[in-house]
């Protein structure tokens, strides 16, 4: 099998993102890089689990380390067979599934096909130990898969950047970032990006930054107060986000900080490009829990407190974005309207 991770940037090499070996799942730590380059060594799937919650990984990753996290909770089982290990691997799945509220519908699917493996190998009579491998090579599908479905997007979303473009980012994209580049590469295409830096854990300035970085790319950073001035004064042709859920009806939950750059980009007449695949488990905007995290996380900048004691603050991980401020959702089928998303499953269920 083709590893679609070729010519990426090291953020986006299967390795650097959450990897099981050896009874252990690693992770690099995406709070701290590139200021240090450290991964955290998990050797239970609860940790796994916790890595998560902590944002060691974040964007793509959290998916990939909880299939990762499903072949250690089988290397944790041993010797368990039956309904003692499909017992003890449901509830390794619920954990791993729930670690973040706001990404629980995606992370079920994912443990829910590593749970069909295990059901499966329970009922002919295997032990879990027996699972490790399958399981790992269910999470490296996974994310290879994964990558070659963005490859698609990738190229979708090159065919809305102008020759010679501006993008101006939000957040860590993580795949779509290193595709978007590679098809722009191969089309002779000499991009440049802006990358909002995204407080409080700085993913524009620290990930998305230094992958585009890394494959070559010219490419600032800006606060992240910065967009509604940066956007007229560099020109910028495009805004592009991933998004945590994308809603049946056309609503956007991504990073915090997604909203505001929306609108400015609607005031400067900048189309706004979400990438990702619309939720078939959200209906509509109603069913998505916006995830509030530690507001302490607020009042420091890399660990360094910036603020008096006494002060207080809040800390949304997640905003939302109304359909009327973007102007299509690129996926892996093609580019849809934000009110037409219905479209993107009818078209699924026909290929």
């Amino acid at each position: 099998m083709r590893r679609a991770d070729e010519q990426m940037g090291f953020l986006l090499r299967y390795e650097n993102v959450a990897w099981y070996e050896d009874g252990k799942v690693k992770i690099l730590d995406r709070r701290i890089y590139p200021v240090k380059t450290e991964y955290v060594i998990c050797s239970k799937h609860e940790e796994v689990a916790q890595a998560i919650a902590d944002m060691v990984t974040q964007s793509g990753g959290p998916y990939t380390a909880a299939a990762m996290g499903m072949a250690l909770a089988a290397y944790e089982a041993g010797e368990k067979s039956g309904d003692e290990l499909v017992q003890y691997m449901d509830r390794a799945a619920y954990t791993l599934s729930h670690a973040r509220p706001t990404t629980v519908a995606k992370m079920v699917q994912i443990v829910d096909g590593a749970m069909m493996l295990v059901r499966k190998h329970a009922k002919d009579g295997g032990c879990a130990k027996e699972l490790v491998e399958p399981l790992r090579e269910y999470a490296f599908s996974y994310i290879n898969n994964n990558y070659l479905k963005y490859e698609k997007i990738g190229s979708y979303l090159a065919d809305l950047i102008p020759k010679n473009g501006t993008i101006l980012t939000q957040c860590f994209a993580e795949t779509i970032i290193g595709t978007l580049i590679k098809e722009c590469h191969k089309r002779n295409n000499d991009i440049k990006m802006i990358c909002a830096e995204t407080r409080p854990y700085f993913q524009g300035a620290r990930l998305t930054a230094s992958v585009a970085y890394d494959m070559g790319v010219d490419v600032s950073v800006i606060t992240d107060n910065m967009p509604g001035f940066i956007m007229k004064e560099k020109k910028v042709d495009v805004f592009t986000s991933a998004a945590d859920v994308i809603t049946m009806d056309g609503y956007v939950v991504n990073k915090v900080g997604t909203f505001q750059i929306a609108l400015a980009a609607s005031y400067h007449n900048i189309p706004y490009f979400v990438t990702g695949t619309p939720n078939l488990r959200h209906e509509t905007i109603d069913t998505v829990k916006i995830e509030y995290r530690d507001p302490e996380l607020v009042m420091e900048a890399m660990g360094t407190k910036v603020t008096k004691e006494g002060v207080k603050a809040y800390y949304p991980a997640f905003d939302i974005t109304p359909p009327k401020l973007c102007n299509g959702v690129v996926t892996d089928l093609g580019v849809f309207s934000p009110y037409q998303l219905k479209a993107y499953a009818e078209k699924g269920k026909t290929l």
